[in-house]
């Protein structure tokens, strides 16, 4: 064991930090480092929210790994994107590779550690600005990704352990956020007038969305691309690249939200992380892979209505959860949420310039 990483944790930000977890996250290290016996700990640095970077002098060597600490569901998830679905769909390489594992006794944790990207070169695409190479690489994974598994036979496994985007997302969000936001009310909830401000003008926003369901699941359907595996949150903040004399190495980290649905879902997410007038070009090159490898993409007019219906979901899905919050325990930071989430929908213009 590690002497003091529960104490370095602890200082980093993971409040809290039970025993098993960090007989966990040994058992964990020793298998990506081997023998933790002349492992000693010389930094830990926190990179997110329960993520670390910890860099060890290994003998003669000085090793750096990434510690996550997550939900049992989310590591389940990202051990079979990782072990099992790319690499059977012949996309082995295309995340960081996943060193060692383990939960603590009582299974609510469990820790993954993997390679450090940035130990060996890579970097975050940046949204603004990027390489275009680097960025041309990235986008044609994304396609690749798509492409291949939109016929492959492992989806139904995927389907079974992610996320569900499909045309029903939209809806169950919606109605969910209506669910949890009538909840604040007496005798559940004592608002202010301007908290109660705040929940009725996200009611009357869902209660629109959810007489509008029916277009949008069959424009979805229609328009929305092959149901294939998704990332789920493909912020260029996930998006790694590695330069290389060749094409660049191309990395996808943080596939905790991973499920099934219409690649559109993907594509919009990724587009939104750069400015207006870059979408076009950057869509031009997702359309380009995905028609090289025998698939088909709608207008932008048409994309544009399955973009806007899968930004709208996610603004539905984060209603839902400083609603339950302040529903059951009366968080101060509730209703702070909620008015940034109106803010979000109020903003949300088109992904792609709209024709004249």
């Amino acid at each position: 064991m590690i002497t003091g990483i529960d104490r370095a944790l602890a200082d980093s930000g993971l409040q809290g930090l039970e025993i098993p977890a960090c007989e966990a996250l040994n058992i964990a290290l020793e298998q990506a480092l081997g023998p933790l016996g002349s492992a000693k700990l010389e930094a830990c640095e926190p990179i997110k929210p329960r993520v670390f970077r910890l860099r060890f002098e290994v003998g003669s060597r000085v090793r750096s790994v990434v510690a996550k600490r997550m939900e049992p569901q989310h590591a389940r998830r990202n051990e079979l994107v990782i072990r099992r679905w790319l690499p059977e769909s012949g996309l082995n390489g295309a995340t960081p590779e996943l060193l060692g594992l383990a939960a603590d006794e009582p299974g609510h944790w469990v820790w993954h550690v993997y390679e450090d990207l940035e130990q060996s070169g890579a970097f975050e695409l940046p949204s603004r600005d990027p390489d275009p190479a680097q960025l041309a690489a990235v986008v044609r994974t994304v396609a690749d990704l798509h492409s291949r598994f939109a016929t492959h036979p492992v989806l139904a496994e995927c389907r079974l352990h992610g996320e569900d985007y499909g045309p029903s997302h939209f809806a169950s969000n919606v109605r969910d956020a209506i669910h949890a936001l009538e909840r604040l009310r007496p005798p559940h909830l004592s608002p202010s007038e301007a908290e109660a401000g705040v929940r009725d003008r996200l009611l009357e926003r869902l209660h629109s969305l959810q007489a509008d369901a029916g277009r949008r699941a069959e424009t979805l359907t229609a328009w929305g691309g092959a149901e294939t595996l998704l990332h789920g949150d493909l912020w260029t903040t996930n998006t790694f690249v590695e330069p290389a004399s060749g094409e660049p190495r191309v990395r996808l980290i943080d596939w905790d939200r991973a499920g099934v649905g219409p690649a559109s879902y993907d594509v919009s997410t990724f587009l939104l992380r750069f400015a207006p007038e870059a979408r076009p070009g950057i869509l031009q090159l997702y359309r380009e892979a995905i028609e090289a490898a025998g698939g088909r993409m709608p207008a932008d007019r048409e994309l544009n209505l399955v973009f806007e219906t899968a930004e709208l979901a996610r603004y539905a899905n984060r209603v839902i959860w400083p609603a339950l919050a302040l529903w059951r325990d009366q968080v101060a930071w509730g209703f702070e949420e909620l008015a940034a989430v109106e803010g979000w929908f109020i903003a949300l213009g088109p992904v792609l310039p709209e024709p004249a």
